[in-house]
Parts: structure tokens; sequence; C-alpha cells
């Protein structure tokens, strides 16, 4: 499966699709949602019925002279005006709330999209794009929910509603005057599809500099190591520079609407006027029916007006919504699924089986070809090779971290394919080169995971340390589990991040567990301390180790030469020194 995410500004969801889209985030709250529109109703009438009011005050009361209903008439605009403001008021109170409970599904849905996708998708997209999917995308997508969604009703509404009430006055100054509207609306259909182009291009240069960003930051002692700072500069200054031409051609595509629809405006009400001072001379129409018709013209442009303002926005929404969609839409081939096959059939002993696998991470070129390997409980397997051989895509295989192109990998004689994810994580432990470790305490990173551990207190857990003997370790910490980890946990060495690591898996008691070059960056001292928590383990416990120096996997069981998409059997711990002279000279 492709998990190559899209960012060459291609724009594939239509708005009548988006709001499909948007409906699964807010269906859950249709009761705002309606209340939202209930404000939307009331406001836009009372904007409708004030230049009526007007209009009618112009023809009875100042035509006649009759000043005695004008406190009646100034009451009654003041009780709309007063119940559109409240209305307004209460529009903005609901759809804030409303945005932000929306902003919160959608920023939780997709994160548990992301957990739940393979480790195929991470290694095919960079993580700076995908947090701004997150945060930047989402906050779009939430933009348009809260305030652009109900002011585009709310503008649509006033528009349907100011068009009805000049058609009932006057069809024929209405029919003049709504013309305009047709060459706005044919400009805007032309101009709507690079709108969402533009933004979709300047959302993904975005993600590719917050990307670039991440990276040189995690990269950073790296940097100043090799006194590489001005790469790091160049780099940045060169997609900030993308991001920002990307940026200002789609403010500029985005602001083209308004002065069309200010000229549009003004040219309606010259209209108005000339043609409403012709219909009055013939006496067609009144100086009221003119005022309302007038205003009316005003409020009916300053929706138009909104929604090109807005307009600009619905597009970078969609925009948005397209790039998140691109995430909810992926799918993990990494599945779960029932097994056929009798778990009895098969050696009680066996607790990883290869049966032809081949694997590669691009379907053309495989790395592994038609692997048979078997690995039973309680022994100590070795796999050698030289750099890119394939050591650690078997490894990765065995943990299911991958699926493999052809073949069949068994766990107990039993599909791996056909346990769950918390199954696996359960019996399998993985222990890697560089440890992670996240900010909080040691006591917190040991916890990390393990169900058992979770609700422990720090004086519990160290408890439970010492009824396996390894309470020792954490004694060689300043402040024990409670000692504090920073980001990157740059203030503890290397060896005591792998004892972390190593401690944290050891306690899950993993009945297979992988060493990925899991003692390559540290001394022997610590070697050996990691060794003895490795004791630890029960005595079925099989073990995978990863290594290069050969030193590290004299006492294992088998030994396997990974090379050139093969792994070869050694008979023993002399073979494997010959093969490995075999291969640099072939190389």
């Amino acid at each position: 499966m492709n998990y190559k995410l899209n960012n060459n500004g291609e724009e594939k969801t239509g708005f009548i699709k988006t709001i499909k889209g948007f409906s699964s985030f807010i269906g859950g709250e249709l009761r705002p949602l309606m209340l939202a529109l209930f404000f939307v109703v009331i406001s836009s009438i009372a904007n409708i019925l004030g230049p009526k009011i007007q209009g009618d005050a112009l023809d009875n009361l100042l035509a006649n002279r009759d000043l005695n209903n004008l406190l009646s008439f100034v009451l009654l605009m003041a009780g709309v005006y007063v119940v559109g403001s409240i209305a307004s008021y209460g529009q903005i109170l609901v759809t804030g709330r409303l945005g932000q409970r929306v902003l919160f599904k959608l920023r939780n849905s997709v994160f548990n999209k992301l957990q739940s996708l393979p480790l195929a998708f991470f290694n095919a997209n960079r993580g700076g794009d995908l947090i701004s999917r997150i945060n930047n995308d989402t906050d779009k997508v939430n933009s348009f929910l809260s305030e652009y969604l109900i002011r585009l009703i709310g503008s649509v509404f006033i528009l349907v509603g100011i068009a009805i009430s000049m058609l009932l006055l006057n069809v024929q100054l209405a029919l003049v005057t709504l013309s305009v509207t047709l060459i706005l609306f044919v400009i805007t259909q032309v101009i709507s599809p690079l709108l969402k182009r533009l933004n979709r291009v300047s959302l993904d240069a975005t993600g590719n500099l917050s990307s670039q960003i991440q990276e040189g930051l995690s990269a950073f002692k790296v940097i100043i190591a090799f006194d590489r700072r001005d790469y790091f500069e160049d780099r940045f200054q060169e997609y900030n520079e993308k991001n920002y031409l990307a940026s200002v051609k789609a403010d500029i595509a985005n602001q083209s609407l308004k002065p069309i629809y200010d000229l549009a405006s003004n040219a309606a009400q010259i209209i108005v006027i000339v043609y409403g001072l012709t219909l009055i001379k013939e006496g067609n129409l009144t100086f009221g029916i003119l005022f309302t018709f007038f205003t009316y013209t005003q409020r009916f442009y300053d929706p138009l007006r909104i929604i090109a303002s807005i307009w600009s926005n619905v597009q970078l929404a969609m925009a948005a919504w397209s790039r998140i969609q691109e995430i909810q839409n992926m799918n993990s081939d990494l599945k779960v699924i029932e097994s056929t096959q009798d778990q009895s059939l098969g050696s009680v002993n066996d607790i990883v089986t290869f049966k032809d696998v081949s694997f590669g991470y691009d379907h053309d070129n495989p790395i592994l070809k038609d692997i048979n390997i078997e690995l039973e409980k309680g022994k100590t397997y070795a796999l050698v090779g030289p750099t890119g051989g394939g050591k650690s895509t078997t490894a990765a295989l065995m943990a299911r971290l991958y699926d493999p192109t052809i073949g069949i990998i068994e766990f107990y004689n039993k599909d791996i394919r056909s346990y769950k994810p918390e199954e696996l994580s359960e019996k399998i432990g993985f222990i890697l080169q560089d440890p992670l470790l996240f900010t909080g305490t040691v006591g917190e990173n040991i916890k990390y995971g393990n169900p058992l551990l979770t609700e422990l207190t720090t004086e519990d857990l160290y408890n439970e340390l010492k009824k396996v003997g390894l309470e020792k370790f954490i004694d060689k910490f300043e402040k024990g589990l409670e000692t504090e980890i920073n980001n990157n946990a740059e203030n503890i060495s290397l060896g005591q991040k792998q004892i972390i690591s190593f401690i944290r898996t050891i306690l899950r008691k993993p009945e297979l567990l992988i060493l990925d070059e899991a003692t390559a960056n540290i001394d022997t001292v610590t070697e050996e301390l990691l060794q003895d928590i490795i004791n630890k383990l029960p005595e079925d416990t099989a073990k995978v180790i990863i290594a290069h120096r050969l030193n590290t996997i004299k006492k294992a069981d088998q030994i396997f030469f990974v090379n050139s998409g093969q792994i070869d059997k050694a008979k023993d711990y002399e073979s494997v020194q010959d093969m490995i002279l075999n291969q640099k000279r072939n190389s």
C-alpha cells in the first residue's frame, strides 16, 4: 500500500462533499447548531425589517407630516435592532463553544487515526507535515465550522430575504438591481477553482516548512558538532521563501473578489437611484420605497461582500479538509485476520517461524527473499551481516511492524496476523539502539506501556523492582525513580537511557526479546549491567540479538548470517568470521 500523502497542491474535494464530510463531526452537535441557525434567522429578519420600516415612515409620517406617531416608530425601530443585536450575540456565543468542541473532536479523530496507522506510513511522511495537519489544518476547518459556515448561511438568508422584499415592492426595479449579481456569480465560479488550488499549495508549503524546522531542531546537536548552522539556515531560508511565495499568491487571490464586489455594489446603487428617480417621475414609485430600495441595495451587497471575504476562507477550509481527509482515508494493511491453522500441528517449542517469506519496502526491490527459519523458546539467536543486509528488517517482521510481501510468519505456530496488536505487544519486547524516553520521571518511563504498573505509586514500583533484583540499577540515579528526564533526555547518559529502556521491557516479561544493536553505543561496563538485566528474564524467553560486535554473540545458540536478501545458518562462531571475510572479499 502507498502511504505517501499528497503534497503537490492537487485538490479533489468538492464543496458539497466537504460539507458531507463535516457532518460526521457536527452530528452530535445538532441542537447547538440549530440554536445558532435560529439566532441567525432572527438577526437576518431584523436586518430585513429595518429598511422597510424606515421607508414606510418616510411615506406615511413625513409625507403626511404626522409626527404624533414618531415615538412609536422610534420605539419599533429600537426594538427591532435590539432583538437583532441580542440574536447576533447569542449566535456568537453558541458557535464559539460549538467550534471548540468540534475542534477537539476533529483533532482527536486525526490523532486516533494516526495511532492506528502502521510504521510504513510514518516512514513515508514527515513528522512536521503531520503536525501541521493536526494543528494548522484542523484549526482552519474549525474556523469554517464555528464562524464562516454560520456567517455564510446568514448571508444567504439575508440575500434571499432582501431579494424577495425587493420583488414585492417593485418587480421592475428589483430585476434591474439584482441583474448585477449574475455577473458576480459567473466571476466567482471562474475564480473558485484557482482559490482552492492556491490555498492547498499554501497549506502544503506551511507543512513542508514545519517539517524542515522539526528536522533541523531534532538534529541540532549534529549541526553544531559539524558547525553547519549555515546549512540549517540555508534550508530554512529555502522552505521559508517557498512558503512566503505560496502564501502571497494565495492571499492576493483570496482578496481579489472584494474589490469586484465593491464595484458591483456601487454600480447597483447608481442603477437604483437613476432608475428609481425615473419611476418616481412617472408616478410609479414613492420616495419611501426608493429609500427602502437604496438601503436594501447596500444591505444586499454587504452580505455579498461578506461572502466574498469569507469565500477564500471557505476554499482554505476545503483545502485543509482535503489534507485531513487524506489521513482519515488511510487504512492500515496490518489487519488482524482469522487464523485457519491448527496451532497444535507445529512444534511446541517453536515461537517464530518464517515460511517462504519475502519482503521489500518497495515491492519491486525485495530486501529478503524466500526466508525459512525457526526460532525456539528459551534459545538465543544472533543476526549478523553487513549494513543494509536485512537484519533490522527481519527483526521488524518478527514483531509485526511490517507484514511480509510473500509468505507467512507464524508466532506459536499460528499466523502472526491473527494476533491483536496488544497481544503481540505483551509477548514481544523490542529494544532499539537509540532508546526513546519521554519527558517525565524515570518511574513514569519505566511504567510506560505496561498496564500492570500504570497505577503503582513510586514506592510500589520500587518494591516491584526489588522483587526481581532491579532496584540496584535505579539507585544509581540521583533521585531514583523520581529523577526528572528533560526533553530528549539530554540530562542523562546514553547508558542510563538504555538501562531504563531495558528495565521497562524486562518488567513486561516478554516471551520474545529482540535487541536491535541495543548495546552498540555503550561501554563494556554498562553492557555487562544490561546483560544482568536480561538474565532476570524467564528461562523460556527467546532472544534475538542484532549485533556488529561479534563478541556480544559468542554465547548465542544459533547465529544467522543475513546478506543480500538471504539468511544462512552458521555452524559455529568461527564460521561466522569466515562468512564475514568472504563477504568483504566479494564486495
